[in-house]
C-alpha cells in the first residue's frame, strides 16, 4: 500500500489557532501524546527523571500561575505524568479563584485522609468547614416577616403611642449671665 501525503503550503500563518491557557495547552498536548502512543503501540512509561521533571514543573507553575512553560523542552512521559498529577488533584494551573478554591479543598481533603495525628485532622477539617460553600460552622440567623393588615398595625402603633408618657421640661426664659472667678474676685 502506498502512503498518500497531501501537498502542504509553505509559510501559511496559523491565525485560526486560538490562544490557549496553560491548562488547555497541557490537555491538548496530552491528548496528542496519548493518541500517538496508542497508534504506535508504545506505552508511556515515565522514569524517575520524568517524574522529577513533572514535579518540578508543577511546583513552578503553582508558585507562578502566570508562567507559560515551554512543554516542548520536556519528554512526552514528563508531560503525560504532569497532566496526570493535575487531573488527580483536580486543579487547574491558572489564576482563576474558583480553581484555587478547588485546589485548596482537594489538598485539605488529602490532609484529612492522610494525616496521622488527630490534631492535624481536626485542624484540616476546621479549615475545610470554613470554606465558602461548605459553611459547616457558619452561624445563621433567621428573620420571620409577618404581614399584617393595616388596621392591625395602626391599632398596635396607637397603643404604643398612648403608653408613652411625654414629659415637658420647662426652661426659664430669662438668660442668666455666667459668673467666672475674675468676676467673683472683682466683687470682693
Amino acid at each position: 500500500m502506498e502512503d498518500i501525503i497531501p501537498p502542504l503550503e509553505q509559510d501559511v500563518p496559523m491565525e485560526a489557532m486560538p490562544e490557549l491557557t496553560v491548562q488547555e495547552e497541557l490537555e491538548m498536548r496530552v491528548r496528542t501524546i496519548r493518541l500517538l502512543s496508542d497508534l504506535s503501540g508504545a506505552p508511556l512509561q515515565p522514569t524517575d527523571v520524568d517524574i522529577a521533571q513533572a514535579n518540578q514543573l508543577a511546583h513552578q507553575m503553582i508558585s507562578n500561575p502566570s508562567m507559560r512553560p515551554d512543554y516542548s523542552k520536556y519528554p512526552n512521559e514528563s508531560i503525560a505524568f504532569l497532566a496526570g498529577m493535575v487531573a488527580q488533584s483536580n486543579c487547574s494551573l491558572v489564576d482563576e479563584l474558583s480553581e484555587y478554591k478547588n485546589y485548596v479543598v482537594t489538598k485539605l481533603v488529602g490532609e484529612i485522609e492522610n494525616s496521622t495525628s488527630a490534631k492535624d485532622r481536626i485542624a484540616a477539617l476546621r479549615l475545610l468547614g470554613d470554606v465558602d460553600g461548605v459553611d459547616a460552622f457558619k452561624r445563621r440567623t433567621e428573620t420571620t416577616v409577618v404581614i399584617k393588615p393595616i388596621e392591625e398595625v395602626e391599632k398596635e402603633l396607637s397603643s404604643v403611642l398612648e403608653a408613652l408618657s411625654v414629659r415637658v421640661i420647662s426652661q426659664s426664659t430669662t438668660p442668666v449671665a455666667p459668673t467666672t472667678q475674675e468676676d467673683s474676685s472683682a466683687d470682693a
